[in-house]
């Protein structure tokens, strides 16, 4: 009898969780979500293009060459050259850090202070919900290139004006999302029983609160970053967005493109393309996003 038993308990030893790395996760992201995951190795791709834009580049994106003016992909320039003779494939490559680099500043910025705001406007309520609520009310009911163009015909054109136009746009659209998450979160027992040991309400802001909106505030970051390359591009082909001499995809889309394209499609096609792809990987990585954070979607 005691042998049967030292038998069974030595068959029922405990082994430790294992805990599933990153990588395992981003594995199983991908095997779930393969839209999506093709989303996030494009977006690494462009990354990676962005932070080795000079060493992949054939020749400076700058360099002006009167005898190049319009010349079909080649050997020597993949996508051709433009107007004045410029390595369109250099150009597109650098264009990817521009645009990149906007976009990730103005989501970072922007989803940082549409969550305090969200977040301190449903949490405390009264008059300062109101008031909040009312100039959320008047930025939101323009679209948002509408909205860009009034900012920019302000401020004025330039690096600094695009990225403080976007962020008063984009935190606008974040601060609706979250304030609704929060109104139910801080309604939970937990908050309560938080407050109820004399919590202070920074302490359950930070601790309970705005924890507790990290699914929805992902989501909402991933689209911004495609929104704001958009619109970027967008102000830069009206020519009120970034410097003439500043190299983005936006500008390459500008200028004797509208009028040369029907003879030089090269001219337009490559930036667009650039253009579109990482607005399109951004955009199913975000929808992955959500399926991910949102309950109800977790099954499909």
């Amino acid at each position: 009898m005691t042998t049967q038993s030292e038998t069974i308990t030595g068959e029922l030893e405990i082994k430790p969780i294992k805990r599933p790395n990153l990588l395992s996760k981003f594995l199983l992201f991908i095997k779930k979500k393969p839209l999506g995951g093709t989303g996030v190795i494009i977006l690494l791709l462009c990354v990676l293009i962005a932070a080795a834009a000079p060493m992949l580049a054939t020749q400076d994106p700058s360099d002006i060459s009167g005898m190049d003016q319009y010349l079909p992909p080649s050997s020597d320039h993949y996508f051709g050259t433009d107007v004045f003779g410029r390595d369109l494939y250099s150009r597109v490559l650098y264009g990817t850090r521009v645009s990149l680099y906007i976009g990730v500043i103005a989501m970072i910025a922007a989803t940082s202070i549409g969550a305090a705001l969200g977040v301190t406007s449903a949490y405390y309520g009264g008059k300062y919900d109101l008031y909040l609520q009312r100039v959320i009310d008047v930025l939101t009911m323009l679209p948002s290139l509408v909205l860009a163009l009034a900012l920019m015909a302000v401020f004025g054109p330039g690096f600094v004006s695009l990225i403080v136009a976007m962020i008063i746009i984009f935190s606008s659209r974040g601060v609706r999302v979250i304030r609704s998450q929060s109104l139910s979160i801080k309604e939970m027992p937990y908050v309560e029983a938080s407050r109820a040991i004399g919590a202070t309400d920074m302490r359950i802001i930070l601790r309970h609160v705005l924890p507790n909106t990290f699914g929805p505030t992902m989501v909402i970051a991933t689209t911004m970053i495609g929104s704001a390359i958009i619109i970027e591009a967008s102000l830069s082909f009206l020519g009120v967005g970034l410097p003439a001499d500043t190299i983005s995809w936006g500008g390459m889309l500008s200028g004797e493109v509208l009028t040369e394209f029907s003879s030089f499609p090269w001219i337009g096609i490559f930036p667009g393309m650039a253009l579109s792809i990482v607005v399109f990987a951004i955009n199913v990585f975000g929808d992955a996003l959500r399926d991910v954070f949102d309950p109800r979607l977790r099954g499909r």
